[in-house]
């Protein structure tokens, strides 16, 4: 009969260590109303427009900025949003890189494999934390496992090993990419929502125009304000979203890099010492 495998012990339920917001959702809505909030109760207040009168002309930039429609704070929202979610992705991921250079803590690591000191490697993942460090921590305590096994054959344990990396790793990646993909449509959706107010305020002024007589130019004046209002709060919000995803993708591959590297040499130095 053949002897049966030992079953490697399987690994205990954990969670990610990048903390963030889970549900984005509820920092749309909170957002929105912050701006909606603002837009009737500061830009539209009575003291930014001549006479105390909302409908009359604007004296200051907040009653210009009022004058740009009702997309205005649907554009402040998104916009906020950004900067809330770009501010949540600066904490997470600084606590996923851990408390010390990650470029550092994997040469660390990589000297102690090499020397074969497991357990000086796994106080450096406890002292450094963050994801990084606990991928490591991770397929290092398969490692010793397979370093112990009697019973697999090498390449049983090479692949025991590869297997957790890859299990730690796919528990990390989804939360360091959190709310990012909402980010992303940002781009986009800023910049569509601005395009609609721009066209909107581009309407009102071609009406003015169009009207029988002279036309007015209160209401050109206001139609010309609406969309250039509009079209710098769709750029603003358009500009700052890539800037932020790019920025926390860059840093994201970085990361990976390490994991990826780090795992490397864990798997290299188990097969070339067994």
């Amino acid at each position: 009969m053949e002897a049966k495998k030992p079953a490697t012990k399987p690994a205990k339920a954990q969670k990610s260590n990048a903390p963030g917001i889970k549900k984005a959702s509820w920092v749309i809505f909170a957002c929105m109303v912050v701006t909606f909030c603002l837009f009737f109760f500061w830009f539209g207040n009575p003291s930014h427009f001549q006479d105390g009168n909302p409908d009359g002309h604007p004296i200051n930039i907040w009653g210009t900025i009022y004058k740009g429609g009702i997309i205005v704070p649907i554009l402040q929202g998104l916009f906020l949003t950004v900067i809330v979610l770009c501010v949540e992705r600066f904490f997470a991921l600084n606590s996923a890189k851990g408390k010390g250079d990650i470029t550092k803590f994997v040469a660390n690591v990589k000297a102690n494999l090499v020397k074969g000191d497991i357990a000086a490697a796994q106080d450096l993942c406890k002292k450094q934390g963050g994801s990084v460090a606990a991928v490591v921590a991770a397929a290092l305590v398969r490692y010793d496992e397979m370093d112990k096994n009697t019973v697999l054959s090498k390449e049983q344990k090479i692949a025991t090993i590869q297997k957790e990396l890859e299990e730690a790793t796919a528990l990390e990646m989804p939360s360091l990419q959190q709310n990012l993909p909402i980010v992303a449509t940002m781009t986009t959706l800023g910049t569509l929502v601005g395009l609609l107010g721009t066209v909107i305020g581009m309407i009102k002024s071609f009406q003015a125009l169009s009207a029988s007589g002279a036309p007015d130019s209160t209401e050109l004046s206001a139609g010309i304000s609406e969309a250039l209002i509009n079209t710098a709060f769709g750029i603003a919000t358009g500009a700052f979203a890539v800037i932020g995803y790019n920025f926390y993708t860059n840093k994201i591959d970085h990361l990976t890099y390490a994991i990826d590297e780090i795992g490397f040499s864990i798997v290299q130095t188990f097969a070339a010492t067994h």
